[in-house]
């Protein structure tokens, strides 16, 4: 439905305050975790099998072995849940709001299956926060490799469809869509670099039970997190000029019998 300014706006909350929002909560959730945890539960965050010498916590253990880390960090996850699926939504609409041609319907099938990886990264994301390793092992073990493959996925074809999209038929990408498309590249390069990295360092551990290599496991895995929202955090350069509403229909509308309609949308200004 288009955007009518003379409908009634019940709720209005600009995205970049949004954005704000949504990132800063999984990254207060982390910080806050491993700092208390660091602080307060110290041997026993960083004790592992190999009990050799290590000083950061684990991102399972700083977030899920302990309390009150467990409740901050479910909390923060579950408030920033929502608004993300929304967010997934929004860009669908964006990267299909152009037509790139002859090519436009497969174009527009990656921009479904690009938002679908989006909300199977955020499911997997409360599965393994509300499930945790010590309740059920494989179900998390599970749900943390969809959480990883489909992000890595999304960022990929977010960055595909992006250059294709802004770009296309010869269209020249102003400042701000080049300065979006870069800082992508940029998070999604660190984001699979660092995790690769990190994999290795983790079976080294396992293998050789060397003092201090799971501590730099535990930070690659902060750094992978704050690479991730970090990358999430561009949707506020590109749907920065936008807001979240809660609206009644205008008199064109035609409203359902014996209630009133509401609408939930992301609009342009």
């Amino acid at each position: 439905m288009t955007y009518d300014a003379k409908r009634k706006h019940l709720f209005q909350i600009e995205f970049p305050f949004m954005a704000k929002i949504v990132c800063g909560l999984p990254l207060f959730a982390t910080l806050f975790c491993v700092i208390w945890s660091i602080i307060f539960d110290f041997k026993q965050a960083t004790a592992t099998h190999c009990r050799v010498p290590n000083y950061l916590p684990s991102v399972s253990a700083a977030i899920g072995s302990f309390t009150p880390q467990r409740y901050v960090w479910r909390i923060c996850i579950a408030l920033h849940a929502t608004p993300r699926f929304m967010i997934a939504v929004a860009y669908y609409n964006y990267h299909t709001s152009v037509h790139i041609g002859k090519n436009n319907e497969a174009y527009k099938a990656l921009a479904a299956l690009n938002s679908l990886c989006h909300i199977v990264e955020v499911a997997s994301l409360v599965g393994l926060t509300f499930v945790s390793s010590t309740e059920n092992h494989d179900a998390h073990e599970h749900m943390f490799i969809s959480f990883m493959a489909a992000g890595l996925i999304y960022m990929l074809l977010t960055i595909y469809l992006f250059s294709r999209g802004r770009s296309h038929n010869g269209t020249l990408m102003t400042h701000q869509e080049m300065k979006s498309l870069k800082l992508k590249q940029l998070f999604f390069t660190l984001n699979v670099s660092i995790f690769l990295i990190s994999v290795y360092v983790f079976f080294r551990h396992n293998w050789y039970c060397e003092p201090g290599v799971y501590t730099a496991f535990a930070a690659g895995e902060y750094l992978v997190i704050v690479t991730n929202i970090c990358f999430h955090y561009t949707a506020n350069i590109d749907l920065g000029t936008s807001f979240l509403s809660l609206a009644l229909p205008s008199k064109q509308d035609t409203p359902p019998p014996r209630s009133w309609l509401y609408h939930n949308e992301i609009l342009p200004r």
